[in-house]
């Protein structure tokens, strides 16, 4: 039988490798909390790697809720790390289940709907698959403050899933996704076959402003809840926001380049970010 200790060091290992971001923000949590975030972050993976990898996503998405339906009536459905770590979680946190739900819920928006025609479909959707990780995350990063603090989380999530779309546009075309919503590129005379064809022009670069600004619209609206978060938990989040929206400047500074690679902020940038947030 895997230990709790054997299963927080395996969602660990998870977060370590598909989201350094995240790691590097919440590692400066204390151990209690910092291990509870991993876990959460843990169920998220899984339903996303079921989603974009899994042979037959459908079924096994479906199975995934049956389990998760039986862990929330008390059953662990298989002696796996993750559930083992999250159990323990839901034990020493007044945890959202309506979160978790949610988030499951955007999720399968993936496996039916490909294509967003505008902004408001595209918050719904962000909502779903990133606000919702929030919502799950503040009854252990703020627990006496969550309710206060709910509509900047779901504003963060927003912003960093505009921010998701505005990165990985390739990636996502891979995958016959096209997160920009049809509207704002019309607005901008851009067309999906210009974005297939990868062209990167003034009309592109109209369009993807028009996203990133309503993103950092999301994250200057969470940044005026940032002061209620407590101390131990405050500079983490701060970290994943600030992280988070420096992609957008990274973009930015490499002419908007998303089709040649993926765009990420390298370990010295989060270190000189992390100064700058010391200075202040």
């Amino acid at each position: 039988m895997v230990t709790v200790q054997e299963s927080y060091f395996y969602c660990e290992e998870i977060i370590k490798v598909h989201s350094k971001t995240f790691y590097k923000a919440f590692s400066y949590l204390p151990e209690e909390k910092r291990r509870a975030v991993w876990a959460v972050y843990s169920f998220c993976r899984t339903v996303d790697d079921i989603v974009d990898e899994g042979d037959s996503p459908e079924k096994e998405l479906a199975v995934f809720k049956a389990e998760f339906n039986q862990f929330l009536n008390g059953k662990i459905p298989a002696a796996e790390p993750m559930w083992i770590a999250l159990q323990d979680v839901f034990q020493n946190f007044e945890m959202d289940h309506q979160a978790f739900l949610d988030m499951v819920k955007g999720q399968e928006m993936d496996l039916y709907k490909t294509h967003y025609d505008t902004v408001e479909e595209l918050e719904y959707y962000s909502y779903h698959v990133a606000s919702t990780v929030g919502l799950m995350l503040l009854p252990i990063l703020a627990p006496e403050q969550k309710d206060r603090l709910r509509e900047g989380a779901i504003a963060l999530g927003i912003g960093m899933q505009f921010t998701n779309v505005l990165r990985d546009i390739a990636e996502d075309l891979d995958r016959d996704r096209v997160y920009v919503p049809a509207k704002v590129m019309a607005e901008h005379s851009y067309t999906e076959e210009d974005l297939k064809k990868e062209i990167v022009d003034d009309r592109f670069i109209a369009a993807w402003e028009s996203i990133a600004l309503r993103a950092e619209v999301f994250y200057a609206k969470f940044n005026e809840t940032l002061e209620h978060y407590p101390i131990e938990s405050r500079m983490p989040v701060q970290l994943a926001a600030i992280y988070y929206r420096e992609i957008l400047n990274k973009v930015r500074k490499q002419n908007y380049k998303v089709f040649s690679g993926r765009v990420f902020v390298s370990s010295a940038e989060k270190g000189d970010l992390l100064k700058q947030i010391a200075v202040k």
